[in-house]
């Protein structure tokens, strides 16, 4: 650090500290829905049994897989935003509008229904950022929300499309 310096240039990005806070607020719930969505995803896969095994459990893997980068890259975003994101499973517990994975692993298609809801509670949890990301002008998150919305729309999608008879 260089002498005399105590502390980081504030950021002068063209967001308001106050539009800043609201954006970071969403995305720590995003954070929190998205990360509780993995980690229900993980422990399906670990824990889907019967005779469509070997399709979900390969299905739920790449689920997992994409919802373990996207939490890096919202985290980033908060950063990027002059803000300290959440990482604990306290904070995600208070922030997220997910519930918990059941304790006793239901059975596979009561575990495509969970995700389906997670997925579509996720997309709401994005789409409540945008008009404050688009009011700040603030592209980088709207962006990031998009690409955010378009992957759990489709995952929904498709694993609804598997709770048809």
């Amino acid at each position: 650090m260089a002498k005399g310096r105590t502390q980081a240039p504030s950021i002068n990005i063209g967001i308001s500290e106050k539009d800043r806070a609201a954006i970071v607020a969403g995305l720590s719930k995003l954070l929190a829905d998205t990360y509780t969505l993995y980690l229900t995803t993980h422990n399906f896969h670990w824990n889907v049994t019967g005779p469509m095994f070997n399709t979900l459990h390969l299905m739920f893997m790449t689920q997992y897989t994409e919802l373990w980068g996207s939490v890096d890259l919202i985290a980033e975003r908060i950063r990027s935003l002059g803000h300290t994101a959440p990482g604990s499973y306290a904070q995600f517990s208070k922030l997220s509008s997910i519930k918990d994975a059941p304790i006793k692993p239901p059975k596979a298609l009561d575990m495509v229904q969970i995700l389906v809801e997670g997925h579509e509670a996720v997309a709401r949890t994005a789409r409540a950022i945008f008009p404050t990301a688009d009011k700040a002008g603030d592209e980088p998150t709207a962006d990031l929300l998009t690409q955010r919305l378009t992957v759990h729309e489709q995952t929904a999608w498709m694993l609804r499309s598997l709770l048809e008879e």
